[in-house]
């Protein structure tokens, strides 16, 4: 038995170096063997399952495809061995320094595995896509097993010679346009393919200062004309009698509930978050766990509580009533978001401030906000995409198809037994998606800069 070291004969640190023992330096090779034991068990009761059922006849079977896969999985390891060797061998060349095959290959192996999983997640994507362009009104592709292609064979590729703007068609139909709000809207998209450009011709390092300055206009441009857009179209531009005739109104609606909700957050976060991290007040400490505390449940615990309250304040089926819903939920979140980001700021800057005669609002409005503009767009925006795709909540409160927002609308498509139109479904998903994909691409800087803002002191 170890006697247990003194504190004086402990060294100047305090710190022991002891051996980890035979049992806790084995641990980790027996859970990996367990596991590997439990998926070949698995693996080989879901091989005796198949052999027990019919095949259906809307699945291709491929004879010990597995094995295929496993066999072109060594078929290209054996190639990046070969090729990680190769660049090995011409890397200490031209370096004269010494390069581990074994990092090489680690690096070529990384990237194959990489790639599959890329590949695994774009497949559900394209397949919604190219179902958006299938009029057939299906979402499934069944095996065709006349086809010599096994792509088709196999249904894991739709036709594409069936493909149509049918779906695409459906939406827009009974959709009546003003001639200022298509020339609005065509102001819109020049200044979205300003943007576009002007972020495609940054990546290439051409980044100058004009160019950024008019990417800045082309960016504002573009959301003046949407803002003017959203607010004054109205549900009698859309004549039609179905529901997906209606799903552009449904964006215009999801677009004007969260723009406001998003405006809302910043004046709600901001100002409580400030408040937090500069002010020294009674409770203070016990409102911040509070915060914390109720960030643990999650929003539809509240359900019944927040439509009675609505309802009772006469805020049923009404935007008002869910612009306020969504801005009350969002600020606990926000407000820790930019209180971790004012207590990263120097105080100094308000102090000097305060000194030369400010009041401490002067000082927030003058001094804080102008150095907040990237943390104040990510909350915006964070907001805005959160509730852009929030279901549940909107899907109580509204009724009526002119009050739908986008999740509602989709659902819409999809409720009937024998009537679901997953051609429609795809096409609103895509269409309905395409706001959400322009600005998480033109404002991705601030989501990473704005996730981290605060994580430093200075």
């Amino acid at each position: 038995m170890t006697a247990t070291p003194k504190p004086s004969d402990l060294p100047p640190g305090g710190y022991v170096h002891r051996e980890p023992s035979l049992l806790r330096r084995a641990l980790p090779w027996l859970v990996t063997a367990a596991l590997i034991i439990g998926l070949l068990v698995l693996g080989q009761a879901l091989v005796e399952n198949m052999k027990d059922r019919q095949k259906s006849f809307s699945i291709y079977f491929v004879e010990r495809g597995w094995v295929r896969f496993l066999l072109f999985l060594l078929a290209a390891s054996g190639v990046l061995a070969l090729t990680s060797l190769v660049g090995q061998r011409i890397g200490m060349a031209r370096t004269g320094r010494r390069i581990s095959y074994a990092a090489v290959l680690g690096d070529q192996l990384t990237h194959l595995f990489l790639i599959l999983v890329v590949l695994v997640a774009v497949y559900p994507l394209l397949y919604v896509l190219i179902a958006a362009f299938d009029p057939r009104n299906s979402l499934f592709a069944f095996p065709d097993f006349e086809n010599p292609n096994i792509l088709y064979r196999s249904g894991l590729m739709p036709r594409l010679d069936v493909l149509s703007t049918e779906n695409f068609a459906k939406l827009f139909e009974g959709v009546v346009i003003p001639g200022w709000q298509l020339l609005l809207a065509g102001v819109g998209g020049a200044a979205l393919t300003a943007v576009l450009l002007g972020a495609l011709i940054g990546r290439f390092g051409h980044d100058s200062v004009g160019l950024q300055q008019a990417r800045t206009w082309a960016m504002r441009v573009l959301v003046v004309a949407l803002t003017i857009l959203v607010l004054f179209m109205t549900p009698g531009q859309f004549t039609g009698f179905s529901n997906e005739s209606k799903f552009l109104l449904s964006v215009r609606n999801t677009l004007f509930v969260s723009g406001l909700t998003g405006i809302l957050a910043i004046l709600l976060s901001t100002t409580a978050g400030y408040a937090m991290a500069r002010l020294r007040f009674p409770g203070r400490f016990q409102m911040l766990l509070f915060f914390i505390f109720i960030q643990m449940f999650p929003v539809f615990l509240a359900l019944v509580a927040v439509y009675k309250l609505l309802t009772d304040l006469g805020l049923g089926n009404t935007f008002t009533g869910l612009i306020l819903a969504y801005s009350g939920g969002a600020i606990a979140f926000n407000t820790w978001i930019f209180k971790g980001y004012v207590e990263s700021l120097p105080e100094s800057l308000e102090e000097a401030a305060m000194v030369d005669g400010a009041t401490r609002w002067q000082t927030f409005v003058k001094v804080v906000l102008p150095l907040s503009g990237g943390i104040m767009v990510f909350i915006f925006l964070n907001q805005f995409i959160g509730t852009y795709a929030e279901f549940i909540l909107a899907n109580v409160l509204l009724t009526g198809v002119e009050q739908w927002t986008v999740g509602v609308m989709l659902r819409s498509f999809t409720t009937g037994q024998f009537s679901t139109k997953w051609g429609v479904f795809a096409a609103a998903s895509t269409l309905g998606a395409l706001p959400i994909i322009a600005l998480f691409y033109g404002f991705q800087n601030y989501f990473v800069g704005g996730t981290v803002s605060g994580g430093v002191k200075e």
